[in-house]
């Protein structure tokens, strides 16, 4: 029982009532029970086979099912109980660990190229909050890794106040502190195969010279040692899979160039050269006119900021080799050749490389040059960062990455906001351990040598019904005044599905009143042309005054290529994406 003060005299009291089996829950117990008072581990089979879409369930897993649920209900520590009751049936049904729309498991091929993945990927990985002032550390970088991160980014200069390493990792021409190198590099051997063990890949953005790069590759290899993935990067027709990469380390960055003394004459020179170097082919931002050095870094062809890091005692003109030991350790190369974006989308026979666009970079690329950028990503690595005046860390769409098959859309993971939480939900998939098989038509010609459009809309493939049935939890997770300090909260659910334009779609619930167990029994359709790349969006509110002011109470992003159809119970997640302990709803998915 719940009260509620209302001015001085006035109690309100409202009662906390047990969530009690949708009808749909009591038919098919019925059904499957032949009308008798308990289920079977043989019935149970019989429903997980026809109504879970769980082909060749054997007995031993119904059986394992009954005698986890009688143990929990019943504190039957012997199997004495043979069979389940209908308050039973739907604590299994309700139960987030036995009864997941997801599997826990990884589940896909696993032995194709790299380039056929989408892979988790952070952001300037080492910033504790935003773009600006925040502190570097190492503790985000493990953060990231436990949760499945995969793709983590260094920016790595000089460091003059450290004797120790000379190397600091830190957001270059901001007020951001640094933090060793080495300190990151140790944290990652340790964490990096917590979680998933298939291969972290380190994007470093190199400011380095090269004196600096022959310690940045003692540095590596002394901490990683044959955990280092090294390749021979001339002849090269496909990435290596993630299978055969387990428990390895990869170093991804630019080629080290040589060297001259006179930098400010040669980078003019270079200028003066580009008849496109105000604007860039596929950026936006004046070469002198950034607050993210990714922005020049990526957009220009001659390496400005590696230059103008450099401090060389040599003669002018003189060039200085660069360390083999650095340069043999880059198992991806990264750049783009001189050029507008068809030279830079263009797919070589014999290599691999990765190429970064920005993210106005790349809706520029889709706009003009969408079949090409997908047609490069079959072979090669794109990756996808957030433009520079994200200063306060947010993030983009990921969707238009995915959709042209980049592989690693970079995100700031320290973030917030609903993009982040596509992101979490995408990386769910495939037992979370980072990667996620591309679908098909991201990676094949048809016989026609064309390649999938993002812009052509396509038939209706498959249409998914979304049935919500009821919510609980709330009044174990939040303070009973959390949502109204007079009554119990008044939630509805909204469902969307984002993913390719022609499948975006909104629906939402009716608001139950001064309910702490919402029951709406409410159905909803999802066409869709590309199920493969739609993620269903699943947000509770508490109504209020309207959409803005309404209490957030959850909210859940699940692939709907995972998805196992059936009767199911999905948790729901704060807003940086934590599992709430008791929060979630019982829906049904129907693929027709």
């Amino acid at each position: 029982m719940g009260s509620y003060s209302v001015c001085i005299f006035f109690t309100r009291r409202f009662r906390v009532t047990e969530a009690a089996p949708p009808p749909d829950v009591i038919e098919t117990f019925k059904k499957y029970s032949e009308g008798g008072s308990h289920l079977t581990p043989e019935q149970l089979r019989r429903f997980l086979v026809d109504m879970q879409d769980d082909f060749g369930a054997p007995i031993f897993d119904a059986e394992s099912i009954v005698q986890q649920v009688v143990h929990r209900r019943h504190h039957i520590t012997k199997f004495t109980r043979h069979s389940l009751n209908l308050d039973d049936f739907y604590h299994y049904l309700f139960s987030t660990d036995l009864n997941p729309p997801m599997s826990s498991q990884v589940n896909q091929d696993m032995t194709e190229p790299l380039s056929h993945y989408f892979i988790y990927t952070g952001h300037n990985s080492y910033l504790t909050g935003n773009q600006l002032n925040s502190a570097s550390c190492d503790v985000p970088i493990i953060k990231a890794l436990k949760r499945g991160v995969r793709v983590i980014e260094l920016d790595i200069w000089p460091d003059s106040s450290s004797r120790r390493s000379a190397i600091c990792v830190k957001h270059g021409w901001t007020l951001t502190t640094p933090v060793e190198f080495l300190t990151c590099l140790r944290s990652i051997k340790e964490h990096a195969f917590a979680t998933s063990p298939y291969p972290v890949v380190i994007t470093l953005e190199d400011h380095l010279t090269p004196d600096l790069q022959a310690k940045a590759a003692q540095m590596l290899t002394e901490t990683f040692g044959d955990v280092l993935y090294c390749s021979d990067l001339d002849d090269i027709k496909k990435l290596p899979s993630p299978e055969k990469l387990k428990h390895r380390v990869i170093i991804s960055t630019k080629p080290p160039k040589e060297y001259v003394k006179d930098k400010t004459e040669n980078i003019q020179n270079n200028l003066s050269s580009r008849k496109d170097y105000e604007v860039s082919p596929w950026d936006d931002e004046p070469i002198y006119d950034t607050d993210d050095q990714e922005d020049n870094d990526k957009s220009f062809d001659i390496d400005i900021h590696s230059q103008s890091a450099a401090n060389f005692d040599e003669p002018p003109d003189q060039k200085i080799n660069v360390s083999p030991d650095y340069k043999g350790l880059i198992a991806i190369y990264a750049g783009k050749p001189k050029g507008g974006l068809n030279e830079a989308l263009k797919v070589e026979a014999n290599k691999v490389r990765r190429l970064s666009l920005s993210e106005q970079g790349l809706e520029k690329a889709a706009k003009s040059h969408g079949v090409d950028v997908v047609r490069f990503t079959q072979k090669n690595i794109l990756r996808i960062y957030p433009k520079g005046i994200r200063f306060n860390s947010s993030n983009y769409n990921p969707l238009i990455g995915w959709m042209h098959g980049a592989q690693m859309v970079a995100f700031n993971m320290q973030g917030y906001g609903k993009y982040l939480w596509l992101m979490h939900g995408m990386f769910r998939a495939n037992g979370g351990c980072g990667y996620v098989k591309k679908p098909e038509f991201l990676l094949k010609s048809n016989s026609d040598d064309r390649v999938f459009d993002p812009k052509v809309n396509l038939p209706v493939k498959k249409t998914m019904k979304v049935k919500v049935y009821i919510g609980d939890g709330w009044h174990l997770d939040f303070k009973k005044t959390h949502f109204d300090s007079y009554s119990p909260p008044d939630f509805y659910t909204k469902v969307s599905i984002v993913g390719v334009p022609a499948d975006i779609r909104k629906h939402k619930t009716v608001i139950k009143y001064d309910s702490w167990t919402p029951c709406w029994n409410e159905e909803f359709e999802f066409p869709m042309s590309a199920p493969e790349l739609a993620i269903l969006c699943i947000e509770v509110r508490d109504a209020d005054n309207g959409p803005e002011t309404d209490d957030f109470g959850g909210q859940n992003c699940i692939p709907v290529f995972q998805i196992r159809p059936g009767i199911r119970a999905v948790s729901l997640y704060d807003r940086k994406g934590v599992k709430y302990t008791s929060v979630k709803l019982l829906m049904r998915f129907e693929f027709v």
